[in-house]
């Protein structure tokens, strides 16, 4: 029998599965932004634990308490995961990219991306 390795470090397949887990029960109750802003966590979690599988132990244990923080973060009043926790989880996660070196995996979402230019008005002219 064949067993097949990614070439991860211990614990990493837990990690990921953790993280894949959860956010296969938000997919049953976010939806919109919410569940955008889920999703691009649970990626960056992703690419962080693979990241980071050879690295140091402070670093693996930086990923790991994020991951932990975004899967087993719960809100008192029954629901599973309100925005609240969810912007909370991202503001772990960037934490932890910043710490690592790795802005690349920031996660922004759509209100904290800077638009492009300002929106021009009927009455308004192209700046020269």
């Amino acid at each position: 029998m064949t067993v097949e390795e990614r070439g991860s470090g211990p614990g990493t397949d837990v990690l990921i599965r953790k993280v894949d887990s959860h956010l296969a029960t938000l997919r049953t109750g976010l939806q919109g932004p919410e569940l955008e802003l889920a999703e691009q966590l649970a990626r960056c979690l992703r690419e962080l634990v693979i990241a980071t599988a050879h690295s140091s132990a402070a670093d693996r244990g930086l990923v790991r308490a994020a991951v932990h923080y975004f899967v087993l973060r719960r809100e008192s009043r029954g629901r599973l995961l309100s925005v609240r926790s969810l912007a909370a989880a991202q503001r772990v996660v960037n934490k932890a990219v910043r710490q690592l070196g790795r802005p690349d995996l920031l996660v922004e979402t759509r209100r904290e991306r800077p638009s492009r230019a300002p929106a021009l008005s009927a009455g308004d002219s192209a700046p020269r």
